[in-house]
């Protein structure tokens, strides 16, 4: 029996003639335990992108980035990683919340080189290594499913030119949000960071927008 394929891979794979690959490759690639090179690439990442399912079945998928390290293998089938201040709609929370089912993709695009993950997520603020990770709100805890390493084929070679200046450090406060300072949000911020805003000196939606379309490093 696969772990990766119901029927409509099957209906797919029967009418393109690749059944027998696509049980080669399972076979092959797919993988139930982390191992010592999937959890080096893994901790060596910066970045990775997370797909959520909502209780209405509709998926979405979220950028997620940090120091390198930031995601970490914790043992052989679980591997945990910190959620940081977002935009406040915490869609990928709620959705992990209510359905664990997640899927995470780490990609290397210098080499290039990715790895797929899949797993049910828990989500916690008394996890242990919350105090690991300065600034995390939570800790969400995925346990593996299936892993394998994807061809590299259609990745693209990219080299980082910066670390976002957002990203937490634990020898210094982390800058708020630009969009935070916009005048139209400020009255529905956090307490915290409304002051904070105000403190900075609030500006337009357009000057933020501006900024980012510039690719300033401050938006």
């Amino acid at each position: 029996m696969s772990r990766l394929y119901d029927a409509p891979h099957r209906a797919l794979q029967d009418s393109q003639g690749t059944r027998a690959l696509a049980d080669r490759i399972e076979s092959r690639a797919c993988k139930t335990e982390f191992g010592g090179e999937e959890k080096g690439f893994i901790e060596s990442r910066d970045l990775f992108f997370l797909t959520t399912i909502d209780t209405r079945g509709r998926p979405t998928v979220s950028y997620k980035g940090g120091a390198p390290g930031f995601v970490r293998v914790v043992d052989p089938v679980t591997l945990a990683f910190p959620s940081y201040d977002g935009n406040g709609m915490y869609l990928s929370l709620g959705n992990l919340s209510a359905n664990p089912q997640v899927g995470l993709l780490f990609i290397a695009f210098d080499r290039p080189h990715r790895l797929r993950v899949q797993g049910t997520a828990r989500l916690s603020r008394a996890d242990a290594l919350m105090a690991e990770y300065p600034e995390a709100e939570f800790m969400v805890r995925v346990r593996l499913s299936e892993l394998w390493v994807n061809c590299p084929r259609y990745v693209h070679r990219y080299e980082k030119q910066q670390t976002s200046r957002y990203v937490p450090q634990p020898d210094r406060t982390t800058p708020l949000a630009e969009w935070k300072r916009v005048d139209r949000i400020n009255d529905v911020l956090r307490p915290q960071d409304a002051e904070r805003a105000q403190q900075l000196g609030l500006i337009s939606e357009e000057d933020w927008i501006a900024k980012v379309k510039a690719g300033d490093p401050t938006a």
